[in-house]
């Protein structure tokens, strides 16, 4: 009976996601491939036949892919660092970090447009220390959609980093250097392994939040096309909800491949008990 109970509070919960995730993907995936009365896959292979939107795709990804590497780079010896500081010093320091989520995408793109113009910051400072004899073109490039994005998703991956961090057992450091393993083993061996749940849950909230981006690659991208602006497109401009629907479905099909492969690689590297 306590069981049953407990299966009821689920009830709401499991009715909103029915109604407002489950039952719209399954109409939305569904209106790509039943079209007439019967069943085609055409719009899919007319997508994958068209240069155009491979070029699309192609630098989505690449994008997508870029933008986590960088903030794996930047953000795991950032969040090692935090993870080591008193609790008073570590909760200001999460708190500036994290202060740039309370700031709308709109706002930071547009201070991103006004530093990486050509009249911008970057360029009068390479130019009046004669890095450079001319701008250069920084903005409306995916370049420039790689800096926003960074810019834009950093604080997810160092909430997830510090938090699996702070739950390592410093002993087990201590245990191993006192065994003759460096600094650098030790954090190879056992950090870094222990760290690899965060790793993989930032890095996939990074690589999602990425993929389907829209305020940040619209403005400093320029006419240069991602796969959330062409829907985008698609969807307003044309008017093709089918065309839509159907680059949405490509969009969630590449993310289930990439949690999929991330979570394989969380498996490998995992560290044997």
């Amino acid at each position: 009976m306590k069981k049953r109970y407990l299966y009821l509070l689920l009830a709401p919960g499991f009715l909103f996601l029915t109604l407002f995730m489950i039952i719209p993907l399954i109409l939305t995936v569904g209106s790509t491939v039943f079209k007439d009365g019967g069943f085609s896959i055409r719009i899919y292979t007319q997508f994958f036949k068209d240069a155009y939107f491979l070029d699309i795709l192609g630098t989505t990804l690449l994008v997508s892919v870029v933008t986590t590497l960088l903030c794996i780079l930047i953000g795991f010896p950032v969040a090692y660092y935090l993870s080591k500081q008193p609790a008073r010093r570590k909760g200001i320091m999460l708190a500036l970090a994290i202060f740039p989520l309370l700031t709308s995408s709109v706002v930071r793109s547009f201070s991103w447009m006004i530093i990486l113009g050509k009249n911008g910051l970057v360029n009068n400072l390479l130019t009046s220390i004669g890095l450079i004899k001319e701008p250069i073109s920084i903005l409306y490039t995916p370049t420039a959609m790689i800096i926003g994005l960074v810019h834009l998703f950093l604080p997810l991956i160092l909430i997830t980093l510090v938090g699996v961090m702070e739950s390592i057992d410093h002993d087990l450091v201590q245990a191993a250097q006192s065994l003759g393993a460096s600094k650098l083993t030790a954090f190879r061996k056992i950090i870094f392994p222990l760290s690899i749940p965060g790793l993989i849950v930032g890095s996939i909230l990074v690589f999602v939040g990425s993929l389907t981006a829209y305020t940040t690659p619209a403005l400093l991208g320029g006419k240069k096309r991602v796969v959330a602006t062409f829907l985008y497109q698609n969807a307003i401009t044309l008017n093709d909800w089918q065309a839509a629907s159907a680059i949405a479905t490509i969009m969630m099909i590449i993310t289930f491949i990439v949690i999929g492969l991330m979570n394989k690689a969380a498996a490998k590297f995992k560290p044997k008990e």
